[in-house]
């Protein structure tokens, strides 16, 4: 079997990574630490075996919040990482990050219990090929 190679980034492109394993598996996680971290109302992580990341350019910044570890981009502010030693076999990626996430479809979604109501009801918004019309503008 061949070495599966994932690569990715922050948004400025300070930080670039290289992951070589298997990809394990995606999940939309809703949990208050993830929303807060991303500003995001959920996030996609990508799971891969722990150690299998490399840093390519740059070295991030590491926040650590509840004994967990996070990393980000010191100049832009993405989100990158995360790593739970209660869980030492895994890492997640922010699959955003990753250079073509669509090959990352999530397949399940956590911690719904701190879902913000809103969130599982995006999908009867309208939906707009671009940029949505400002309030107010036709």
């Amino acid at each position: 079997m061949s070495e599966e190679i994932h690569t990715g980034g922050c948004l400025c492109g300070a930080l670039r990574y290289v992951i070589r394993a298997r990809f394990l598996q995606s999940t939309l996680c809703h949990c208050d630490d993830c929303r807060r971290a991303s500003g995001a109302p959920f996030v996609a992580w990508s799971f891969f075996p722990a150690g299998s990341l490399v840093w390519t350019k740059g070295l991030p910044k590491m926040l650590f919040h509840a004994n967990r570890e996070r990393s980000i981009c010191g100049d832009c502010g993405s989100p990158l990482t995360f790593y739970d030693p209660s869980i030492p076999q895994l890492f997640e990626a922010n699959t955003n990050t990753l250079d073509d996430p669509a090959r990352y479809p999530p397949v399940d979604q956590c911690w719904i219990c701190d879902e913000l109501p809103w969130a599982a009801t995006c999908h009867d918004l309208p939906r707009f090929e671009q940029a949505a019309p400002l309030p107010g503008q036709p």
